[in-house]
């Protein structure tokens, strides 16, 4: 299997681990496919609680399978839209879950594994993680959705250096430009921890919180405002916001259930 999907039903974390390490995690079209159905799997657990995308071997994922694509004997036009169409609908997915997604970075995130480490609301680094985007350098554009994430968390100047200059980002440089949230030399225990963190939380509301996040550089302050209020009184409506403040109230930790 080029993807490695688990679910914990105990602790409702979900695990997607890239497991093709003898070529980098590199997305040729059975990779992308079974990413794809990875998310699908995700999402149709009733009990989902957070998400762990993360990968097999020394590199997180070196992008598209370069090699692949050239080997292609018609042309590597239609191969490239496949594996796009599919690693697309895989960030769609990932984008949509009813739980917050954590990835785990060692090593390489170059290209499209660029775009799915940016694709994590919690994104953790090891000290030895570099970030290059690449395209350029094979005379080609983003794929993943690298732009769209890059504009909104670095802003267009950045965005454009990364995209066009191929600057390779250290775990220190990526933590100071905000696209990691931290950097661990312990990178299992790390995920491990904030894993249960997120798993132990409202996960109704952090889904709504998530969905808030991804549309608000699209919204007017109206129209966001409007969304924000329907969340809010949406979450208190279930057993998780009930006890969230009757916690509150009775001054001790609140104990999510997930519904």
């Amino acid at each position: 299997m080029t993807v490695d999907y688990a679910f914990d039903p105990g602790s409702g974390i979900a695990t997607l681990r890239l497991n093709r390490p003898e070529a980098g995690n590199a997305l040729d079209l059975p990779t992308a496919e079974a990413l794809g159905r990875a998310v699908r799997a995700a999402a149709a657990e009733p009990g989902l609680r957070a998400v762990h995308l993360t990968a097999a071997g020394p590199r997180f994922c070196v992008g598209g399978d370069v090699r692949a694509f050239a080997a292609q004997p018609a042309g590597a036009t239609a191969y490239i839209g496949a594996v796009a169409e599919h690693l697309h609908r895989a960030v769609l997915g990932l984008a949509g879950l009813p739980a917050p997604v954590l990835t785990s970075v060692r090593g390489s995130a170059a290209g499209a594994g660029f775009a799915l480490a940016m694709a994590g609301d919690v994104v953790l680094c090891s000290s030895d993680a570099r970030f290059v985007l690449a395209y350029a350098g094979v005379g080609l554009t983003p794929d993943g959705g690298a732009s769209w994430f890059l504009s909104r968390l670095v802003g267009y100047r950045r965005a454009a250096e990364l995209t066009m200059l191929n600057p390779v980002v250290d775990a220190e440089q990526a933590l100071a430009w905000g696209l990691v949230t931290r950097v661990h030399d312990d990178l299992d225990a790390a995920a491990a921890a904030e894993l249960e963190r997120l798993a132990a939380g409202p996960s109704r509301a952090l889904a709504r919180t998530r969905a808030l996040l991804h549309g608000g550089p699209g919204n007017d302050l109206a129209t966001h405002l409007d969304l924000e209020r329907h969340a809010l009184l949406s979450s208190t409506w279930t057993a998780d916001g009930a006890e969230g403040i009757r916690a509150f109230a009775e001054r001790r930790p609140a104990r999510f259930t997930g519904i």
